[in-house]
């Protein structure tokens, strides 16, 4: 069963998808555990995270994510602000509180530790949660994965996100199979994508949930573009978005400015990754890193296109979640699996597709846009400065977005027909990420990350 919308578009807080959501989903599922088979016992828990989460987990917050899922929090149920206050409460008292009310010791240069040495097969990665009673002795231990997007396998279960909902419907493995079903049932990319969500929920309660996805991307949006100051983390970084966004607003009415689509693409998606380096409130779409190049399209499509509508946004996530989920599938959305090329290029790919749908493109241009946008992020590394989900990642947000819509308006001048298929694209993304020196995939030990000084 294919990906579904609301598995790609998670409701989350930042700055990580992989290093910040999947570690508090995997440690909230693994103290749940604890709680059904009696936590009576547990006199202290260790987590131990390794390979990336281990190289870039303190800039990613990956050790506060942990330590929220650990008194059995959830990143689409807390409020960034409590988030901060319960990680500040356990760090200074040395103290977490189970979900079933057991109080432990806890300290985090204890209990949390980061383990650049050990490797594992299945995914860069990786998690070790271990439950220990009085006498030291080992009560219940997992290894998780946290795969890219907010994902997470645990090993030795099956192999698939705990969270993910299966249900019977359309089964497509390329983008050779969407289309070839949609010529078969002579429907839009659109239709199979709805058509697999109402096997999971009711028609109502999917409009109610696309609609809180979109609602939430706009807040985003909105609330970067009024923010000023530093971002967290110590490089200084300032917010600009909002000084971005007035300065086009002030020059509106200029005939020299003629780019004013494209300068609102580019404030829109850098308010959102502004909000998801502060810890704020986010949408992966597919990842945190790049959740500012859909938001951003998105909200291209609702201020500038002539004819939009409610039901076209619906459109367009549908669409965008159809061409994610192909990725994922076949290669990766994983910045420390295949390089920023399975983020921000994935999330192009999936924000052209949902605006060529919206502006009515068929479904061989659609496939097409999707095809030119990650085209033109194939080799594109993960070397963010600091550890931080900054430098060079929010910028890299509005060049991924500024691209969505180009390749859009190409595929739409076009009839459809292209010498490239998405699905080739896809397979050389995969390939290209795995001849990647690992340096150059979420670990800060190569490019900007070692050439840019931090201070």
């Amino acid at each position: 069963m294919p990906i579904g919308v609301l598995d790609l578009f998670k409701i989350g807080i930042g700055p990580s998808s992989s290093h910040t959501v999947g570690p508090m989903k995997a440690a909230a599922t693994f103290v749940r555990g604890l709680r059904e088979g009696g936590e009576e016992n547990v006199a202290r828990i260790e987590a131990t995270v390794f390979g990336s989460l281990a190289w870039t987990g303190r800039g990613h917050a990956t050790d506060k994510a942990i330590v929220l899922g650990l008194s059995g929090k959830t990143p689409d149920r807390i409020d960034p602000d409590e988030a901060r206050r319960i990680f500040d409460r356990i760090r200074i008292d040395r103290l977490i509180e189970l979900p079933g009310g057991r109080r432990i010791v806890f300290g985090l240069d204890r209990d949390v530790i980061f383990d650049t040495k050990r490797q594992f097969d299945r995914h860069p990665n990786a998690m070790e949660f271990k439950a220990m009673d009085a006498s030291n002795d080992i009560i219940a231990s997992e290894i998780w994965f946290s795969i890219g997007g907010g994902f997470v396998e645990r090993l030795g279960g099956e192999n698939q996100d705990e969270n993910l909902e299966y249900a019977h419907g359309f089964d497509f493995q390329s983008s050779h199979d969407l289309l070839e079903l949609c010529r078969v049932h002579s429907c839009t990319i659109a239709d199979i994508a709805m058509a697999n969500e109402l096997a999971r929920r009711s028609e109502e309660q999917t409009l109610d949930e696309l609609d809180r996805i979109i609602g939430v991307m706009m807040k985003c949006i909105d609330r970067g573009l009024a923010q000023e100051g530093e971002l967290p983390g110590g490089l200084r970084v300032r917010r600009r978005a909002g000084a971005l966004f007035e300065r086009i607003q002030k020059t509106r009415s200029n005939a020299r400015f003629t780019s004013q689509p494209f300068d609102h693409l580019s404030a829109f998606a850098i308010a959102v990754n502004e909000e998801n380096a502060a810890g704020g409130r986010v949408v992966t779409a597919p990842t945190n890193g790049a959740a500012g190049v859909i938001p951003a399209v998105l909200r291209y499509y609702r201020d500038f296109c002539e004819g939009a509508t409610q039901d076209g946004l619906r459109t367009f996530l549908l669409v965008a979640s159809a061409i994610g989920s192909i990725i994922k599938r076949n290669a990766s959305i994983s910045g420390a699996e295949v390089g920023c090329q399975g983020e921000v290029g994935s999330a192009a790919a999936m924000a052209s597709a949902g605006l060529a749908a919206t502006l009515g493109g068929t479904n061989e241009q659609i496939e097409n846009a999707a095809e030119i946008a990650i085209e033109h992020h194939l080799g594109m590394t993960c070397d963010p400065v600091g550890g931080l989900v900054q430098i060079p990642c929010i910028e890299r947000n509005a060049f991924g977005a500024v691209k969505a819509v180009n390749a859009a308006y190409l595929a739409l001048a076009g009839d459809g027909k292209h010498r490239v298929s998405l699905d080739q694209v896809i397979e050389t993304m995969r390939q290209t990420g795995a001849d990647m020196h690992d340096k150059y995939r979420e670990t800060s030990r190569g490019g900007l990350a070692v050439n840019v000084p931090e201070c």
